[in-house]
């Protein structure tokens, strides 16, 4: 009798397999969720896209409505999609990836717009005589060029940083290695703080009335610019300076007064060097910033028509100030294009200075 009681209902073959093929037992919770299929982001684009296609040819909406109108439809309609199959979760996911990219693509529309645009129009103007030759005619056949502009561009460009770059690197070290937040400093802060908001016009009167007392009514000349273009620069290499210098450990320091080290030697042997990819790199920045400055050079530069090498001695023009020129006039429009593709290459070629700079004086992280 007790080894009836004792028995266990044994399990037939049937009920067994069965669990052994799926895997699970009665009662048991799946560890997977459903998923969208893998295609389904291209799917809703394809979806948007056809919307888009609709207003524009069939509505006969603009280009760039129809375009808003696609996109609204896609991040919209994979968060509801995602929503209903994979829950709150992974549809908020994906609506704040969506948006991320949508403002990425809208941030860049204006860019390539205009590297386009620019392309377009002045890639036809650019050639060799172009770049070698002054707008100043030396002979009747000679096509008018921007040689002036760029020489001046770059002569005035130097006298700026050679003025900016050793004032605002001294400030900077002044700030962090012997302020420490007392009076001087903090006074220092706030007109440098001033100074980053001033608008460039201001800068060009403030050097426009140095020179004027100094040398009388009517001066122009390069170094007129370079001055007015330092004010731009100068809170710029400071900030850029600054923060490069507050990265450096306090360890590092110590270590050097430990072993006797003065500070003026600690900061020349340790402190700039080891900052000093951050610090070309901010300088370059700054000197890609103000090249393209027009307001205060026309104030205080002029504008020639032949090369002018000498910044102390007659008027110098800059790139800017000759697109404005070209601009003025209908017959010089497509003048106006040609110089601005070279200053935009210009730009282009001191941030990739700037980028290769900081990446080659970069602390080395290997094992």
């Amino acid at each position: 009798m007790s080894a009836d009681l004792t028995k266990t209902p044994t399990e037939t073959p049937d009920e067994s397999s069965e669990e052994t093929a799926t895997g699970t037992s009665r009662g048991a919770i799946p560890i997977t969720a459903a998923q969208l299929p893998r295609l389904a982001p291209l799917l809703v684009a394809v979806v948007g896209a056809a919307v888009a296609a609709f207003f524009w040819l069939i509505l006969d909406w603009p280009p760039v409505g129809s375009l808003i109108v696609g996109g609204i439809v896609y991040l919209l309609a994979l968060p509801a999609w995602s929503l209903a199959v994979e829950g709150r979760r992974r549809a908020t996911d994906r609506m704040m990836t969506g948006l991320v990219w949508t403002s990425a693509v809208i941030a860049m529309v204006p860019l390539v717009s205009l590297i386009y645009t620019v392309i377009s129009k002045g890639a036809g103007v650019v050639n060799s005589e172009f770049l070698t030759y002054s707008l100043f005619a030396t002979q009747l056949d000679q096509p008018p060029g921007i040689y002036h502009a760029i020489m001046g561009t770059l002569i005035i460009t130097l006298g700026a940083a050679i003025i900016s770059i050793p004032i605002g690197v001294l400030a900077a070290i002044y700030l962090v290695e012997y302020g420490k937040r007392n009076r001087l400093a903090r006074m220092v802060t706030f007109l440098v703080d001033v100074m980053t908001g001033i608008p460039s016009i201001v800068a060009g009167l403030f050097a426009f009335a140095l020179f004027t007392l100094l040398f009388g009514a009517g001066f122009q000349g390069g170094i007129g610019g370079s001055v007015a273009l330092s004010l731009l620069m100068i809170p710029i290499v400071v900030r850029a300076t600054e923060e490069m210098l507050r990265l450096v450990p306090d360890d590092l320091r110590e270590a050097a007064y430990a072993l006797g080290t003065p500070k003026w030697r600690t900061i020349t042997k340790v402190v700039l060097p080891t900052t000093i990819g951050g610090i070309i790199t901010g300088v370059t920045l700054s000197i890609a910033r103000v090249i393209g400055e027009t307001a205060p050079l026309l104030l205080i530069a002029g504008l020639a028509a032949k090369t002018n090498t000498n910044p102390f001695d007659g008027a110098m023009t800059t790139l800017p100030v000759q697109i404005y020129s070209f601009n003025s006039r209908q017959e010089t429009i497509d003048l106006a294009w040609g110089a601005a593709l070279v200053l935009i290459v210009i730009v282009l070629a001191l941030n990739l200075v700037a980028r290769l700079i900081g990446k080659f004086y970069a602390p080395k992280t290997g094992n």
